[in-house]
């Protein structure tokens, strides 16, 4: 799998109740639970004093990225996202 670095807003839309933006927020939880346990969520961190996400996600290409990884977010349609495909650094501690 590839790896992308996805920037995430979500802005919720007037009219919508507190009680759905729970509901949504709890089910997000849950699929961020399970889209971690398939791999396709690596890290995931929030900019201290700002309400949007960063983090790295994993999916075979950018398709499959947008359409059946994030696209099965509950907060989806409510978000902005960037994404930006990465690839390893020649000189990245990390690197295998």
């Amino acid at each position: 799998m590839r790896e992308f670095l996805v920037e995430i807003t979500t802005s919720v839309p007037a009219g919508v109740t507190d009680e759905q933006v729970t509901e949504r927020r709890a089910a997000e939880a849950v699929r961020a639970r399970e889209l971690a346990a398939t791999g396709h969520l690596a890290r995931l961190w929030r900019p201290i004093g700002e309400t949007r996400s960063i983090g790295v996600w994993r999916a075979d290409d950018e398709a499959e990225l947008r359409e059946k990884v994030l696209g099965t977010l509950p907060l989806r349609p409510w978000m902005s996202l960037t994404v930006t495909p990465l690839e390893s650094h020649p000189n990245d501690p990390g690197r295998v």
